[in-house]
């Protein structure tokens, strides 16, 4: 059996690329229908994405700088494969496509064909297919691409000496754009002036409003996406999301694209950075510290609560705070891991939190993956073994990464799909911008039961009080919506769903996980300090694994499946650390490689007894 975590050089793999198919068509080629003979004498890299997934938002930013200087020989191809139902419309992939600034061709593929073609198990995944129309690797999750333009290069040298490499203009086609005054705006915020606060998402900018909602007032930033500081007309951001005012008056922005937090004057109309370094954060980065010494990943809201601005850094599934007196920054909550796991703060799991509320002694959170709505709280005394000075996190509606629709009812069986905005109502209870579901719900703490406000919203992702009405952010709608707070609520159909993609069938008891890492050309695994790999496995439910489960540092694992198990989601979360391999080099450059799967599994007689999982590489035993 091959090791999974060789890093011995040898021969590429040929394997031939399967066609790209997919019913939704192709987005951003002028309406033409790409085939890979299209492609032929072009390096290929397959983007594998769905635009609910914070980590492909990274991955496609990533791979803007590979764009731009290979431009004459590499086309980036986006296969949008769509976990959640909302995923799979044509119009909201489209939306999608313009709104996180994809610019090249993309294969709507709604029914995940051209993914199962590839044997893709996660969102991200990278393919690369050479001139000849050959798969040559395979990358799973983000901090792949100085790999994969390392490979760019010798494809470009190996086909320039054979006659295969064919340089040119790509077949990207821009859309025309759209005159709107906002554009995929993201959250809102009432400012004590009475004017409207609203992230232009898509063109970089803050844009106040008129209390009408509709009136620009003025702009702030520039509108191209960057990061500098200034007067508000020459500053710059990149895709800001949350907005939260401070007690000194000044507002803070989630710059998120940026992997910073910034701060606006509403008096003097300067723009300054208050935390983050402009790069995002890795694993083993520090997670406290100065403000402006420590990196953030991906904020995507801020809301001021116990004394503390906190931060729903949806790039890493954590909550943090940054603390302006001190000038510091920290994690307050969540252990990286992706998932719905309550209890102490330091041991939660989230999954990409979206959007904050503080309400009273709680801090409410859209937890969007998990279609969950959550809170925070101070622990009980005693509670999570701690003296009651530290925070707990409760779940009020959702149950996991994998279950979601449209249900009204008892918290216990309610569902909402992928909420990215929550906003507190006068009454205690809380508005949940139920974002997939075009709909605004409603979470009643003191009955448990959700009811739904209004629907017919196009991908809501905010809300804010104006006195007796509520204003909610359409974004795919480039606009606000004021709607009366009605006395009772809409009754609407209950639909459940569960995520689309197929359970793989394993066999009863033994079942071999191999996760595969072969360090990029001229790198090796960096054993300087330790082991420089990590696996960490869990099931939905627990009860799925009778051995294999919890945290090592080798990436194959004997697990063994429970005797009368029939079905559950395998959570794997894997990591490897590669560095230049040049004894010469004191300090080589050194590189995290991180994943985490949810393998829906469904044990049957005739199933699989190995389940390999392509972090980096090719299976060699496939």
């Amino acid at each position: 059996m091959n090791n999974p975590a060789s890093t011995a050089p040898r021969r590429r793999a040929r394997v031939r690329a399967p066609e790209l198919t997919g019913k939704g068509g192709w987005l951003n080629t002028g309406g033409k229908e790409l085939t890979l003979a299209d492609l032929r004498g072009r390096i290929t890299v397959l983007d594998f994405w769905t635009f609910c997934c914070v980590n492909c938002l990274h991955v496609i930013d990533e791979l803007r700088e590979l764009e731009e200087r290979h431009g004459d020989t590499v086309v980036v191809v986006g296969v949008h494969s769509p976990k959640f139902v909302h995923e799979a419309e044509h119009r909201a992939v489209v939306d999608a496509v313009e709104r996180y600034g994809v610019h090249h061709p993309v294969l709507d593929d709604p029914e995940l064909a051209t993914w199962k073609q590839y044997a893709v198990r996660a969102w991200p995944t990278l393919v690369v297919i050479d001139p000849e129309g050959y798969v040559v690797a395979q990358h799973a999750g983000e901090g792949h691409v100085h790999a994969i333009e390392k490979l760019v290069t010798e494809l470009e040298a190996e086909h320039e000496a054979k006659g295969t490499l064919r340089r040119g203009d790509g077949p990207y086609v821009p859309p025309e754009p759209e005159p709107t005054d906002l554009r995929f705006p993201g959250k809102a915020l009432l400012l004590p002036s009475g004017s409207l606060l609203v992230t232009d998402t898509t063109r970089h900018q803050l844009v106040e409003l008129e209390p009408d909602g509709e009136t620009v007032v003025r702009r702030i930033g520039e509108g191209t996406r960057g990061l500098a500081d200034g007067p508000g007309e020459k500053a710059r951001f990149g895709e800001p999301q949350g907005l939260a005012l401070l007690p000194d008056g000044r507002v803070a922005v989630a710059d998120t694209v940026n992997h910073a937090l910034r701060a606006w004057d509403p008096a003097s109309g300067e723009v300054t950075t208050l935390a983050g370094t402009g790069r995002q954060w890795w694993q083993g980065s520090p997670t406290a510290g100065p403000a402006r010494e420590v990196d953030l990943s991906s904020p995507w809201d801020v809301a001021w609560w116990e004394g503390r601005l906190w931060i729903a850094m949806a790039g890493v599934h954590q909550l943090w705070a940054y603390d302006p007196e001190a000038g510091t920054v920290s994690v307050a909550a969540g252990t990286t891991n992706e998932g719905l796991v309550d209890g102490p703060a330091d041991q939660a799991w989230f999954a990409q939190p979206s959007g904050l509320a503080a309400a009273g002694d709680r801090l409410w959170i859209a937890d969007s993956e998990t279609s969950a709505l959550r809170w925070v709280e101070r622990a009980a005394d005693g509670e999570g073994g701690g003296d009651g000075g530290g925070f707990v996190l409760r779940t009020a509606v959702g149950t996991g990464l994998f279950d979601f629709g449209h249900r009204d009812g008892a918290a216990g069986q309610a569902l909402l799909q992928h909420p990215l905005g929550v906003t507190a109502l006068p009454d205690g209870s809380v508005a949940v911008c139920d974002t997939y579901n075009h709909a605004l719900r409603r979470y009643d703490p003191a009955s448990e039961e959700v009811t739904t406000l209004a629907t017919d919203l196009r991908e809501p992702s905010d809300a804010v009080l104006v006195e007796d009405d509520i204003v909610v952010v359409e974004s795919a709608r480039h606009r606000l919506t004021r709607l009366r707070l009605p006395e009772e609520a809409v009754r609407v159909e209950s639909v459940a769903h569960r995520t689309r993609r197929e359970a793989t069938e394993v066999a009863p008891g033994a079942l071999r996980l191999d996760v595969v890492f072969q360090a990029p050309p001229g790198q090796k695994l960096d054993t300087r300090y330790g082991p420089s790999t990590r696996l960490l496995v869990g099931s939905t439910p627990p009860e799925l694994l009778a051995d294999g489960a919890g945290q090592g540092t080798d990436l194959s694992r004997e697990l063994v499946l429970a005797d009368g198990a029939t079905e559950g989601v395998l959570h794997v979360s894997a990591m490897a650390a590669s560095c230049d391999d040049d004894p010469a080099n004191e300090y080589p450059a050194c590189h995290v490689h991180q994943q985490d799967w949810g393998v829906p599994v469904r044990v049957t007689a005739g199933g699989v007894s190995r389940l390999p999982l392509v972090l980096a590489g090719l299976d060699g035993d496939a």
